[in-house]
């Protein structure tokens, strides 16, 4: 490119973070922009309305089967169907009913679908009896519950010691709840996560009665709930087979993947890697992300996200020495995230948003921070050439691995890729090393190899020459001590003898000698 273009950065306005009914609470991509608490009264109505579509597709059926029947049975059985079909009981319907669905061709596979999903209650309520089986002897939940369940499940009991009567009534509730939900492996995500946020919300009712509306106590409390239940549901809600997590996870993977060229300058990120303190601020962010996925609780994981987000603001006001702003936060969290690739991030944020409890998602800065990290999987999603304002050709050759971007020159420009070098040989790959980052990085390293080789060569070559040194000084110490020795011998001499009779000038001073006094008898 010969020109240098405006770097215009990613803005997203902050209104677009909020739910689009305009409660003021945080939306989600997952709930159609909608918060929780306006995505389930939507969900609800949405159900109530497929019920009556259900239940008016289902009559129209069995009206149909029923003239199919009356025609199938000939003239002479024609008179006796319409008192009969009027004393056969409801459930005697369904026997034909159920007849005419196996006989349904391709054509009417959706209609067929859609009257199973309305009769699915009745399917629902007969496993009751292995339900029951169950209770008698432990859950298999807890048979095979490893030592993080076991340690979460003990934390839990001592929390509800500490709360008495109303303890002992939660923990008998949330036994049950898990119990009824291990007979319900065969519903979809949604049908599990409307039970899991059913509980929540007719547990916190209770608990909001019980401590006479003070939200504190009750948050704490629902905090453990979430904690226990999901520890116990973890393998069985998270990810589930009725949902396409699994294949989402592999897309976003292998996008990011194919990402790998975009350089923290395209994204116009307030970050200088150069700094140590914001590029350990930045193994620290990735760290938390791809933490987020050892996490079984929906609380543990936003802590991961929330954490992530706060290093990312620190290496933000270190480079810029002022507070970040949500401007600079989002795309220095899409950086984050293309140089992480979080392992089954689709699954991670789908688990959170369906499992959380909803007060976390609807406010506060975990909403916030989880809400950022969706708008930063969505645009790396729909990541083009425009959104890094790149030319659509260009964009192409560096999604196909064509061409690489080359370090920005010193004018801030973007250099095109390197055309092959006629000179081939080590021209070529000098060509090569300028256009790959990675080559560019590994000959980076191997020229500093290089350095320290050298360095340490002339280290080695130091040190001998000063244990050199040190040899020689102490041979010349010894040669002229030894030559001293020798020129000025040193001579012993005793001590000259005195006698004990000899006249010493000190013995005036001592006192009498003590002579002996008689006493008479």
């Amino acid at each position: 490119m010969s020109q240098k273009p405006e770097r215009r950065g990613i803005h997203v306005d902050q209104s677009e973070l909020l739910c689009k009914k305009g409660c003021g609470y945080y939306g989600n991509a997952a709930w159609q922009g909608l918060c929780s608490k306006c995505w389930r009264e939507e969900y609800q109505r949405a159900k109530e309305r497929q019920i009556q579509e259900d239940w008016a597709f289902a009559e129209k059926l069995q009206r149909e089967e029923e003239v199919a029947y009356a025609s199938s049975q000939g003239p002479s059985s024609q008179p006796g169907p319409q008192p009969q079909a009027q004393a056969t009981p409801p459930h005697a319907a369904l026997t034909p009913f159920s007849k005419f669905e196996e006989k349904k061709t391709n054509e009417k596979m959706r209609k067929v679908t859609t009257v199973k999903k309305f009769f699915s209650p009745s399917t629902r309520i007969a496993p009751k009896k292995e339900g029951h089986e169950g209770k008698t002897s432990s859950p298999s939940i807890s048979r095979q519950a490893s030592l993080e369940t076991d340690r979460v499940s003990k934390d839990f009991m001592e929390f509800l010691k500490t709360m008495q009567r109303p303890g002992r009534e939660i923990h008998k509730q949330c036994r049950a709840f898990i119990e009824s939900m291990a007979n319900k492996k065969d519903l979809g995500a949604d049908e599990l996560s409307e039970c899991v946020q059913d509980f929540y919300q007719n547990l916190s009712d209770r608990l909001m009665s019980h401590f006479k509306g003070s939200s504190e106590s009750v948050e704490r409390v629902m905090d453990q709930v979430e904690k226990y239940i999901m520890t116990r549901l973890y393998k069985s809600v998270f990810c589930p087979e009725t949902t396409d997590d699994e294949k989402k996870d592999l897309a976003t993977q292998h996008r990011i993947r194919a990402l790998h060229w975009v350089t923290i300058e395209m994204l116009c990120v307030s970050m200088d890697e150069e700094i140590p303190e914001v590029s350990d601020n930045v193994v620290k962010a990735i760290t938390d992300v791809i933490e987020m996925d050892s996490k079984r609780v929906p609380r543990d994981k936003l802590a991961c996200i929330t954490q992530c987000s706060k290093h990312i603001f620190s290496a933000i006001k270190i480079t810029k020495k002022e507070p970040a702003s949500a401007d600079d936060f989002l795309p220095a969290l899409i950086y984050i995230v293309l140089k992480a690739n979080p392992p089954r991030l689709q699954s991670n944020i789908q688990y959170i948003t369906r499992f959380c409890n909803p007060s976390r998602l609807m406010t506060g800065e975990d909403g916030y921070y989880f809400t950022n990290l969706c708008c930063a999987v969505a645009f790396i999603e729909k990541l083009d050439a425009q959104s890094l304002n790149l030319d659509t050709d260009e964009f192409e050759r560096y999604m196909s691995g064509q061409a690489s971007p080359r370090r920005p020159t010193d004018d801030g420009g973007w250099p095109l890729e390197a055309g092959p070098s006629p000179q081939g040989g080590a021209a070529a790959a000098a060509s090569s090393v300028a256009v790959n980052p990675a080559l560019a990085q590994l000959h980076h390293s191997l020229e500093q190899l290089s350095g320290l080789s050298e360095r340490q060569d002339r280290l080695m070559e130091g040190a001998r020459g000063l244990q050199e040194e040190l040899v020689s000084w102490e041979e010349g110490v010894r040669r002229e001590v030894q030559h001293i020795l020798e020129r000025y011998p040193l001579e012993v001499r005793p001590p000259p003898a005195s006698a004990i009779d000899t006249e010493n000038a000190e013995t005036d001073r001592l006192p009498p000698p003590l002579t002996p006094q008689v006493f008479a008898g």
